[in-house]
Parts: structure tokens; sequence; C-alpha cells
């Protein structure tokens, strides 16, 4: 608390001017605070000399319900100046694995096996995993016939989620490029400071593009101690594949064909794991095995934005409100 109130700045600064009130409001309580005009006429007063005798506290009451309603009333106009914590740039030590996520957007990853389609439905699992992962720095590397980096290693899960729900086909020449895929992802990791560094590639294909072999690349992966999980996305059997006609696009059963001892010998080598997805459910299965692994802690910048505090002046304002409301009318008794 002392720590945010320090931090505090003021929006509208402006409204400060009207501190001239309550500062007019005292210079005329104490200029005519000994001619007051009495409110209640009696013929003998004597009763009531004996009576303050008695209780002179509710001299001192009188002066301390005005100074309530003055304090509630500076407090107001501080709340109207819009009490800010500042922005702040913090940095911290957090338990973080880095992790790129390698997705394939060849035109095969249309298929409607998984709903709407293995592409929409691989989105749509990242996008849970990376929800969950409130402090790992996670990347997006897409590859078809090339492959390129969508989003380098970030703590922001927003802008990467943003940026992943953009992912479509066709942003690259259609095509199966393996090793590239691989290759681009160890090249956003190989600089890493964590302790576990972990690539995730979902693929439904077999490597027919690009210029990187996928073992060349699982080895150079192995030399930076990245772990590599593999995941082959596809039904078993045949798939309904959308092929355009001079009818429009229809759906073709199609064989579905993943090389999976390729992809069994890259996670072999980098010491990761295969998985066959044949479903969502199998996808979230790599994540509870990542959500195991060991964590390293490291130093994150962080941006701390700004927030509205007006509640730290409203809320005193009104608790010292109603004390005064009560002390008028009850120990002073005071005729609304």
């Amino acid at each position: 608390m002392i720590e945010t109130i320090k931090n505090i700045k003021f929006a509208e600064p402006y409204w400060f001017i009207l501190l001239i009130i309550p500062a007019l409001i005292i210079f005329y309580y104490l200029k005519n605070k000994n001619r007051t005009t009495p409110t209640l006429i009696w013929s003998n007063t004597l009763p009531f000399q004996t009576y303050y005798k008695q209780i002179p506290y509710k001299i001192y009451l009188e002066y301390f319900s005005f100074a309530i309603k003055i304090i509630v009333l500076i407090l107001m106009i501080f709340a109207l100046a819009r009490p800010q914590t500042s922005e702040q740039l913090i940095e911290e030590e957090k338990e973080i694995i880095d992790i790129i996520i390698s997705l394939d957007i060849s035109g095969s990853m249309l298929a409607q096996d998984f709903r709407p389609d293995r592409l929409e439905a691989c989105k749509n699992i990242a996008i849970e995993f990376i929800s969950n992962r409130k402090h790992d720095r996670i990347g997006l590397v897409v590859f078809s016939s090339a492959s390129f980096t969508q989003c380098p290693l970030t703590t922001d899960k927003a802008a990467l989620i943003n940026i992943l729900k953009r992912v479509t086909h066709g942003i690259i020449e259609d095509g199966t490029a393996i090793g590239d895929g691989l290759a681009t992802a160890v090249a956003r990791l190989k600089d890493s400071d964590a302790k576990s560094k972990v690539i995730i590639l979902l693929t439904d294909g077999v490597n027919n593009a690009g210029s990187i072999p996928p073992l060349t690349a699982a080895e150079i992966a192995k030399t930076y101690n990245i772990r590599v999980y593999t995941i082959g996305i596809g039904s078993i059997g045949e798939a309904p594949y959308p092929v355009k006609t001079p009818f429009g696009t229809q759906l073709v059963k199609m064989k579905v064909e993943i090389d999976e001892n390729l992809l069994k010998k890259i996670s072999e080598i980098t010491d990761g794991q295969y998985f066959r997805a044949t479903d969502p459910n199998k996808l979230r299965q790599i994540y509870e095995l990542i959500d195991k692994m060991e964590k390293t802690k490291i130093k994150v910048k962080e941006f701390r934005k700004k927030n509205d505090v007006f509640y730290l002046f409203t809320t005193p304002a009104v608790i010292l409100l109603l004390f005064g409301i009560l002390i008028d009318y009850t120990l002073l008794k005071k005729i609304p």
C-alpha cells in the first residue's frame, strides 16, 4: 500500500485549483465562528448555559465535525484529479521454460479430420497452452515450402495469441519443409539462457521442400541442448481434404501420409518424444509433459500499465462523511 501511494501520479492535476474552496471555507469559518446567529430563540438561556458547562466536549465536537467535512472535500478533489499508479519497468526473477512452437501451415493442414480443420484445431489448442503458461517465454515459427519466425520469444501472451490467430495457409508457397521449420526454431532458441529449451514441432506430412535436412537440424538442436517434441497431425487411414474443382471446392478422401519414422528420429536425437495426434486430446498430452519439466530462474523485464486508484481517496472520504453525519445527528443533535 505504501509503495502504491509513493508511485501515484495525477492524470488531471488542474482539478487541484478547487483546493481554494476548502481554504476559503476555513477562512470564513474561523472569521465568523464567534458571530454565529442563533438558530433557536429562547427567553431564558440559563438552562442551556448549565447544560454546556456539564458537557464542554460538544464544543470540540463542533470543530471536529467541521474538520471532517473539510477533509472529505479535499479527498474528493484529489479523486477528481485521477490518481494513477505510474507505469514502471519491473525486473523480476521467474521460473520459466523457453518454448518455440513450429507449426506446419501447408495445404494438407486444411484436412477436415479435425474440426474445423487441422490447422485451426492446432491453433486453438496452442492458444489454450499459451494462456496457461504464465511466465514462460514462447515464440512461434511457421513453415510450408520455407519457414520464418512469426513471433520471437516473448512473455507478452496477448500479442502472441493475436499473431497466432492470424496465421493462415497460403502466406508461404505450398510444401513441407520440416528441416527448415526445425532449424528456424533452433535459431530462435540457441542463445537462450534458460535451462530448459523446448521446440514443439507439429506437421501432418512428409518432408518434400526446404534446404536443410531434418536430421541435420535435429543434430544442431542437440548441440544447443534443445529438446524437440514432434507431433504427427492426422487420423489413421484416410481423411477428407478440400480440393478445388470446376464445380467449386469439394471434400475428397485421401490417404494420410506422415513420416513418423523421421519424426521419431528427430525426437530421439534431441531427447524429446514423438506423439501421434489423431484428435485434439492427443495434442494436449505433450503440454502435460512440458508442465512436468524442470524450470529455471531468469530475470524478466516487464512493463506495468497505469491503473486508476481513485478509490484510495473516495473510500476514506465516504467513511469520514458517514462518521461526520453520525456525530452531527447523535452527539450534536443537529436538526436538518
